[in-house]
């Protein structure tokens, strides 16, 4: 009878790879897993071998995944998530409410500021058992997508549309469209003469059209490292911004807000998931809130956009 060789990881083999990549190292992830690290890297040699591809690079300052690894290592992180998910939902079946435990969220900055408050409250009141946990990501790249994708949070709030492609696995759905409005220190009577304080997150192929058909807009004199260090410099007098209405929201009254008219772009705001994680009772949960928070947004963005007409 021929030998079969069992290819089939189990979870504590997971946990040892996704220890491992986090970690940046076999000795600190031994310490991290409470094993010796001749354990770890036993367990590391026996993945290896039953997937048939190097997971990690060797080195004396560590160990880092190759290209096989980084996919090995976010396949395992979901596979873990959901053997959670499978054991808190089993254990709160027949209950009302099964949403209970931990909920990641990865979110862009002004959507952690802005529309993440309301939305975590109302999940609080109406889901007790559930902790969120909210991880800022900065939304260039893969962005949140990237952070679902890999495993790293169970949803994330998302701009769409833009020319990155959804990682495989990730499912996305629309919320709303975020208007875009040009920002300026109050009581400058040019606003479209002053130089262009950008950020690197600002202005994805959802834009690019639009903007390129603007001969008034300079190139950026000044870039910030986010939306809330532009609005800093534009109330200082620096230069004029073109910005998306969540990253208005907060915007004090020393700064005015012009609207750029019916052709302004706007990006579309929403969220991202795993085609398994979607069904969850937590994500849906959460998803839920989101919806319910939709008629805010037109207040928000109202607020966000003081219409003095621009004529562009």
């Amino acid at each position: 009878m021929a030998r079969t060789i069992d290819s089939d990881l189990a979870p504590h083999e997971l946990r040892v790879l996704v220890a491992v990549a986090d970690s940046g190292g076999f000795s600190a992830a031994a310490g991290r897993l409470g094993l010796t690290q001749s354990a770890v890297s036993h367990s590391v040699r026996g993945s290896e071998r039953k997937i048939g591809a190097v997971l990690f690079e060797r080195g004396r300052t560590g160990a880092r995944p190759t290209p096989a690894g980084d996919k090995a290592v976010a396949h395992a992180r979901r596979i873990l998530r959901l053997l959670d998910i499978l054991t808190a939902e089993a254990r709160a079946a027949g209950r009302s409410d099964a949403a209970e435990g931990p909920l990641r969220i990865a979110a862009f900055r002004s959507a952690a500021l802005h529309l993440l408050p309301p939305v975590l409250q109302g999940l609080r009141a109406r889901h007790p058992g559930i902790e969120p946990r909210v991880r800022i990501v900065r939304e260039v790249g893969r962005g949140t997508a990237g952070e679902v994708a890999d495993g790293k949070a169970d949803i994330g709030i998302a701009t769409l549309g833009g020319s990155v492609p959804l990682p495989p696995g990730v499912v996305a759905h629309g919320l709303f469209e975020e208007p875009y409005a040009l920002v300026h220190a109050a009581g400058h009577a040019a606003p479209r003469s002053l130089p262009l304080v950008d950020w690197a997150e600002n202005c994805g192929s959802y834009t690019r059209n639009w903007w390129a058909a603007q001969d008034w807009i300079p190139e950026a004199t000044v870039e910030a490292e986010d939306d809330g260090a532009v609005l800093s410099l534009v109330r200082a007098g620096h230069g004029m911004a073109i910005m998306p209405a969540l990253s208005l929201a907060g915007a004090p009254d020393s700064v005015e807000i012009t609207d750029l008219g019916h052709q302004r772009p706007t990006r579309q705001i929403g969220y991202v998931t795993t085609s398994e994680l979607a069904g969850s009772a937590v994500v849906r949960a959460l998803v839920r809130e989101l919806r319910a928070t939709e008629p805010m947004t037109d207040r928000l963005f109202g607020k966000a956009c003081r219409l003095v007409e621009l004529d562009v």
